[in-house]
């Protein structure tokens, strides 16, 4: 062959498509190694060695394409030690970054003659390189390269280039959806490592628990990037405060934040109240009327319950994700945002995705960043902070000299397993607020279903593990009012909660905190 390099468009590649019984059989089994569950790395890593093993392609590797930092990085490799490594190319650099760029396949017959070829892993460092050839193809997904499929093969048993650039790129073809995910698992993990620690939220969220100390740790750890955000967790627990927050404190904050209810919106108006339309783009389009994206633009746009999306509006929603750029209804006008994303739901969307009724390419798309709420039943006494707080808010609203919660109230409060969560607590106080004729919430003024008390079958049948933990919590109190002379706000300081909580376990526990005064 005269030419050393021998580039192919796609077009000529799908006509030398035709296949010996030996590499259909390759391909077989590829395709049944890709239909299996698994991790999608150990997936492609089990192709490669098919690769090897049955067509002869050596040192087979993949490398993903990131657009945004215009490079490719090299992901997965057989017959090569990448461990420890990290090789990229730069569009257009090298054959694989070339092909990148291009969208061709390309070969070199003789690796010996091929100048431009980088070598970057140092796999053919001792090898002699004029006995091998090497192949690269694109791998092409919903029309976009999204990575780069490479092999050697020994150079006497090539016999047409074509072809076999041509069983190469059918080998890519049918990992193409398994590399596209895989390139959105790995954007997601570099993502997460690389977004800051530096600072703690402004918050309007209440909570002291451990579990909440988590959730405000992650929110400001993601705030200050344009990383897209996931919220989960049951209806009621504050999603919308925290997408609140997380929009507070980034440098967003002084932009807009546009709410959106996924589920409120009709399949045949998505796109309308999304992107906006032109006047007279459909019948009853009176006005041109702008998007919510783009009113959302130089801010943050909040996708609460996402997960309700039909099919149809989420192929929408993955477009303007991916391009981020949009045409109104009925308009030639191509629109760019930029817009921060945050999406919330309380569905399990990896078990919508196993059901068909969630896009997987749309969940790796919004789950960046997830951030978990957790049900108000595992907050522990973060239940007592919140209802003081109702208290105080809707004693204000109403003009009642609503003061406190009977402790026997409490105890309805921490033993309820909260069903509805934060809202459901909410509600409730408000109502007590609204029917006490005192100062005080007590038990009359609850809901039935919190009025319900425990059998005494119930109370004798409390377990050992409850009877150990109430008298470990009775001597930590009793040792930090011992310590501090009996001042319980200092006790509460001591021991990492509040002085609320601390006065309602003395009360409940009948512990004397006099007795510790006179002993200071």
């Amino acid at each position: 062959m005269v030419n050393t390099v021998k580039k192919l468009s796609p077009e000529k590649g799908n006509k030398l498509s035709i296949h010996s019984y030996e590499e259909l059989a390759a391909l077989h089994a590829i395709s049944r190694i890709l239909a299996l569950p698994g991790e999608l790395r150990d997936q492609l890593e089990k192709v490669l060695q098919e690769m090897s093993s049955r067509l002869g392609m050596q040192r087979g590797m993949i490398s993903l394409l990131d657009r945004e930092k215009k490079e490719a990085w090299l992901d997965v490799a057989h017959d090569v030690n990448i461990e420890g490594l990290d090789v990229t190319y730069k569009i257009g650099e090298g054959i694989t970054g070339e092909v990148a760029q291009t969208g061709r396949p390309m070969a070199v017959a003789n690796l010996g003659n091929a100048t431009h070829f980088l070598d970057r892993t140092g796999a053919r460092k001792h090898l002699n390189r004029s006995e091998l050839a090497f192949l690269c193809v694109p791998i092409i997904y919903d029309e976009q390269v999204v990575g780069v499929l490479s092999a050697d093969k020994v150079a006497l048993e090539v016999e047409n280039l074509d072809k076999e650039l041509a069983m190469l790129s059918s080998v890519a073809e049918l990992m193409a959806k398994s590399v596209h995910m895989r390139a959105l698992e790995e954007e997601n993990r570099r993502l997460k490592k690389i977004v800051g620690q530096n600072r703690t939220p402004s918050m309007e969220v209440i909570g002291h628990s451990k579990a909440m100390q988590e959730v405000f740790g992650l929110v400001a750890q993601v705030a200050d990037s344009n990383t897209t955000v996931l919220i989960t967790g049951e209806t009621g627990t504050g999603k919308e405060l925290i997408a609140r927050a997380i929009h507070k404190n980034s440098p967003r904050n002084g932009g807009p934040l546009v709410q959106v209810n996924c589920a409120a919106i009709p399949d045949t108006l998505i796109e309308s109240e999304l992107f906006g339309h032109e006047k007279g783009a459909f019948t009853g389009a009176l006005h041109t009327r702008r998007g919510r994206f783009e009113e959302a633009n130089g801010g943050t746009i909040f996708l609460d319950e996402v997960g309700e999306l039909s099919a149809a509006a989420q192929v929408k929603l993955l477009r303007v994700l991916q391009e981020k750029k949009f045409q109104p209804l009925g308009s030639s006008r191509v629109i760019n945002v930029n817009v921060r994303i945050i999406a919330a739901t309380n569905r399990n969307l990896e078990q919508d995705i196993l059901a068909d009724r969630f896009r997987a390419d749309l969940f790796y798309r919004l789950n960046v960043f997830p951030i978990y709420l957790p049900p108000l039943r595992d907050r522990g006494s973060d239940v007592i902070l919140l209802a003081d707080h109702f208290v105080l808010k809707y004693s204000k609203e109403m003009s009642k000299n609503v003061k406190r919660i009977s402790t026997a109230a409490i105890e309805s409060f921490l033993s309820y397993k909260w069903p509805g969560n934060v809202r459901e607590l909410e509600n409730c106080v408000e109502r007590a607020v609204l029917l006490t004729k005192t100062d005080t919430i007590d038990c009359v003024h609850l809901p039935p279903s919190l009025q319900i008390r425990e059998s005494d079958f119930g109370k004798k049948e409390r377990s050992k593990l409850s009877s150990v933990v109430e008298a470990q919590e009775r001597a930590l109190i009793i040792e930090a009012l011992e310590e501090t002379g009996g001042n319980q706000t200092k006790a509460a300081k001591m021991l990492g909660t509040t002085k609320r909580i601390i006065q309602y376990k003395i009360s409940k526990m009948g512990i004397n905190a006099k007795l510790f005064r006179k002993k200071k």
